[in-house]
């Protein structure tokens, strides 16, 4: 393993990442794990660094919302507004007259299956240009800042029309709420990460995760990094699915470990099997999750991963359809957080993967020329 201790200590001291945090595993436990770099300055980042997982939360989210399909309570077809009446009141975005949004009705009513596979016609910010310019024209607050009415952002494309990425695990996580009736931190809390051991995962950073929180940096124009002000609202009027979740490593990878072995982890189930099956197959026929094109540069770069594979989208992540050679196989499942906290599990192969540090730009070409070293290097060292 003394190549993937280098990939990282080499990627630190090229300037690519301040520190990182990676973790290697399989459905029998953790197989490797190293730091490099400092989490604050002048503290060195440790397997147990907390950090503002970002997007990862909505796989958390997704599973919610698969516990309760599991248990019959919940259909993936049901519309979104028979659940939550509000939804009705969501227009399509269909242009402008001059800067005044122009709006209409859409002509398809969102499944909860749209919202769980990013088909529903939501589209972030940071990726559609037409998002901001509506958003600076009516003032509506971005996603982030924790307030309900954040929810209301415009649908960009017919549902079901296309994949894009948006606001709709935000969406479903008020839906669990409302079909179950316990708030979204609470049900996480009681069905999942108590259950899977997940101490160190929170909505809030309590006292003892406090001191090993990373400070988020990012690049500037002269290529170095600078401290940035990036995290999720404290006590926000609604936990987002989306984003608000923070967790370290170790937790993080007991959650994937979940699912390759097939729904539950030391005893503790989760979901069955076939609701794991259910919950992993391509639920978007024959859409393709494609590239992500920024309107954000110092948010993000273009965002694509492994360009020229086919790719799909499961019920929590973004699904391969074929295998990446000395990489991960068809069937893995994965995504990641803006500040480059990512993640892939592989059920045909028993390979799981972890390549966490708090930096923006996402995606940006030197992380991502590391997070291919790391996943190649883990899969050299898998056999």
């Amino acid at each position: 393993m003394k190549d993937l201790n280098a990939i990282l200590s080499n990627a630190v001291t090229a300037g690519n990442v301040p520190f990182v945090v990676a973790m290697s595993g399989n459905s029998s436990g953790v197989t490797w794990s190293g730091v490099a770099g400092e989490r604050v300055p002048g503290l060195a980042a440790t397997e147990d660094t907390v950090f503002r997982i970002f997007s990862m939360t909505k796989a958390v989210g997704s599973t919610a919302a698969m516990i309760l399909i599991d248990r019959g309570k919940l259909s993936p077809d049901t519309p979104v507004e028979e659940i939550l009446p509000q939804f009705a009141d969501i227009k399509v975005l269909d242009g402008f007259n001059g800067d005044t949004p122009r709006l209409r009705a859409p002509k398809i009513k969102a499944t909860v299956r749209h919202l769980a596979t990013h088909t529903s016609g939501f589209a972030y910010e940071f990726w559609n240009s037409d998002i901001p310019k509506y958003m600076e024209a009516t003032e509506h607050p971005s996603i982030i800042s924790g307030l309900k009415a954040s929810l209301n952002y415009p649908l960009v494309f017919e549902p079901g029309e296309r994949w894009d990425y948006g606001i709709g695990i935000d969406w479903l996580g008020q839906i669990v709420e409302a079909v179950d009736g316990r708030r979204i931190d609470a049900f996480c809390r009681e069905e999942i990460f108590d259950p899977l051991g997940m101490s160190d995962t929170n909505f809030e950073v309590t006292d003892n995760m406090a001191k090993r929180l990373a400070v988020v940096q990012a690049r500037g124009e002269d290529g170095q990094f600078a401290d940035f002000e990036l995290a999720p609202p404290s006590n926000p009027e609604f936990y987002g699915m989306g984003h608000a979740l923070y967790s370290t490593a170790p937790d993080y990878m007991r959650f994937v470990r979940m699912f390759l072995n097939k729904g539950q982890l030391d005893g503790s189930r989760i979901l069955s099997e076939a609701g794991v099956e259910t919950m992993l197959a391509n639920h978007i026929g024959d859409l393709r999750v494609g590239k992500l094109t920024t309107a954000a540069p110092p948010i993000t770069a273009d965002a694509e991963f492994f360009p020229g594979f086919e790719k799909t989208h499961s019920l929590g992540f973004m699904r391969m359809e074929e295998d990446v050679p000395e990489m991960r196989a068809a069937g893995s499942q994965g995504w990641a957080g803006v500040l480059n906290t990512h993640f892939w599990f592989d059920p045909a192969r028993d390979v799981a993967g972890l390549i966490m540090t708090q930096t923006l730009p996402f995606v940006e070409p030197r992380f991502m020329e590391l997070y291919e070293q790391f996943e190649r290097a883990v899969y050299a060292n898998a056999g």
